[in-house]
């Protein structure tokens, strides 16, 4: 005999016991469940659930929603959810500045914001997690780029290096602060393999940079 209940869910399936009689009760199918990404964080629009699949996954406590246009699996880790949401909102946000120092441990400073460069002419970008946008020259943007994996996802994100980070520091240190641009310029000169003459390589393709670096440089050094 037919029914037209939902299918229960199977015993291997991911979502703990709790849940899935939370699940059943919202009346969300087990294919719904195996049709979600297996990304902690996704777009309905890429999963091609319908409005009221999503309310129901909210009400059953399977899915949060993170940001604009943005959920999260609950039985998912924890990830870095507004480094996340800009990477979602702004494929070409890359990690600079305090931000860029801090990753690579150039800084014992905290950063209590996200610092994002986008290339200039890019349009503005709003979301509620706390970043500082950096508009920098198009010409310039890639230099010293790459992208690295955010935990827990399969996203990713730009990040500026060790030595872009630092030529950025010092030709805008009136925003960053003299005192973080020279820290990370020490610590960096002290791991091995920094190799001053590469850093003014990069810094004499930035506007500002290189002078302020060789002056340090020759205090340092």
């Amino acid at each position: 005999m037919s029914s037209s209940s939902p299918a229960a869910l199977e015993p291997t399936h991911p979502v703990e016991e709790e849940t899935a009689r939370r699940v059943t009760a919202a009346g969300v199918r087990a294919s719904t469940l195996r049709a979600l990404p297996t990304t902690p964080i996704f777009r309905p629009a890429d999963t091609g659930l319908s409005h009221p699949t999503l309310r129901r996954l909210l009400q059953a406590g399977v899915i949060e929603k993170v940001g604009h246009g943005l959920y999260r699996r609950l039985d998912a880790p924890l990830v870095d959810l507004d480094l996340a949401e800009v990477a979602a909102r702004a494929p070409l946000g890359t990690l600079c500045l305090v931000s860029a120092l801090a990753r690579h441990d150039l800084i014992t400073a905290i950063p209590e914001r996200h610092d994002i460069a986008l290339p200039r002419g890019h349009g503005s970008v709003t979301t509620p997690a706390p970043v500082a946008w950096h508009y920098f020259d198009a010409a310039t943007f890639d230099v010293g780029r790459s992208q690295v994996s955010i935990e827990g996802t399969t996203a990713t994100i730009g990040l500026y290096s060790p030595e872009r980070s630092i030529a950025d520091a010092f030709r805008l240190r009136h925003q960053v602060g003299q005192e973080i641009a020279v820290e990370a310029l020490r610590t960096w000169l002290r791991r091995p393999g920094a190799s001053p003459a590469d850093l003014l390589r990069t810094a004499a393709l930035l506007p500002r940079a290189r002078r302020p670096i060789a002056e340090a440089l020759a205090v340092l050094l």
